[in-house]
């Protein structure tokens, strides 16, 4: 069962997700902010017992640490640098341009979005996902 972890401040965004996802039998874990995401993830402190999500979804606008700030420091961690990132943000063209070229960003959303087209589209990064650590 794939887990997700859900980095966003606003509750209703979070809430849909968690049973859109769990519906499909994700385990979802969640974090308003980089910094708690950061802990959640055993990398600040470190705690590399901890497991990582087999996916992120990543708001960008968020309190404390942003969305950003947060993938750097990802992609700073020899552990947590593959895992892959869906950007889902009401940011528009400029943040779309930030990621595109980004390592391990698999899909960029804008907010308001259609649940069901991004679960399809997590279906099919999970997929992918899983092939590249089969190979």
């Amino acid at each position: 069962m794939p887990v997700i972890m859900v980095v966003d401040d606003e509750p209703d965004i979070v809430t849909l997700l968690r049973f859109s996802l769990e519906q499909d039998g994700h385990t979802v874990t969640e974090a308003g902010d980089g910094r708690i995401a950061l802990e959640r993830l055993g990398i600040d402190p470190a705690k590399p017992e901890l497991p990582l999500p087999d996916l992120i979804v990543l708001d960008i606008m968020m309190p404390v640490m942003d969305g950003y700030q947060l993938y750097m420091r990802l992609q700073a961690e020899a552990r947590a640098k593959h895992i892959p990132i869906l950007v889902l943000t009401a940011k528009g063209q400029k943040m779309r341009d930030l990621f595109e070229m980004a390592p391990n960003v698999a899909a960029y959303v804008q907010k308001p979005f259609d649940p069901k087209m991004l679960r399809e589209l997590i279906a099919g990064i999970l997929a992918s996902s899983g092939e590249k650590k089969n190979v």
